[in-house]
């Protein structure tokens, strides 16, 4: 019996979900705003939460009424962040553990992010490149999330029926975007609360989600 049952492919957000980088994106946010004059608050931080690093850059730009380039202020974010990232990179609790048993089931993973290429690559060091079939991140689709595009592009990338496929996230953004591709959805506890909605279930830690879990969400038609 295939313990996978109809599950194809399991698609998984990366900050927030995987790991544990909105304390950090936090830490590099107050301190990029600061340098241009302004104060940063966590309810700043929530506006922003699964979005791209352009919007970011942006809302930082309009909030502190700064002449300095939307662009050159997202590369202080990015530049902040690899800075963090390059030292240590804060697994979140049942991550590793699930991403081992899905690769160990012979499950494709894809890794599925707002966040840019530069971003991407400390973390895959630190998780396993091996752990993932193939990686959808940010600066390399057109629309980034709550637009489908992301998860449609990491499903045909692994030949997988979206449908057939359960898409792991902690923002309202990210899982409006895997539900427009299609996925059932696991929604993990993030900055901002994740409301109800249909093929969505939520769980309290990635440490109660496993194979036979994620199978269910697609075999028995959550």
């Amino acid at each position: 019996m295939n313990p996978a049952g109809g599950l194809q492919a399991v698609l998984a957000d990366m900050d927030g979900t995987l790991i544990d980088s909105e304390r950090l994106w936090l830490d590099v946010e107050s301190d990029v705003v600061a340098r241009l004059g302004g104060t940063w608050t966590e309810a700043d931080q929530r506006q922003l939460v699964g979005g791209s690093l352009a919007a970011a850059a942006a809302y930082m730009v309009a909030k502190t009424g700064t002449d300095v380039p939307a662009e050159e202020v997202g590369r202080w974010m990015l530049d902040g962040m690899i800075e963090l990232l390059s030292t240590h990179v804060p697994l979140l609790p049942g991550a590793k553990e699930l991403l081992c048993g899905l690769h160990e089931a012979g499950v494709p993973v894809a890794l599925v992010t707002s966040s840019h290429r530069a971003l991407t690559e400390p973390v895959l060091d630190a998780i396993g490149r091996d752990l993932f079939a193939v990686t959808v991140v940010g600066d390399e689709v057109t629309h980034t999330k709550p637009h489908p595009e992301p998860y449609l592009t990491a499903a045909a990338l692994l030949g997988a029926d979206p449908a057939r496929c359960v898409a792991i996230e902690d923002s309202p953004t990210g899982l409006a975007s895997a539900r427009a591709a299609g996925c059932a959805t696991v929604a993990v506890p993030g900055v901002v609360p994740a409301p109800p909605a249909p093929r969505r279930t939520p769980v309290t830690s990635l440490r109660e989600v496993d194979l036979p879990f994620l199978a269910s969400l697609v075999s028995d038609g959550h």
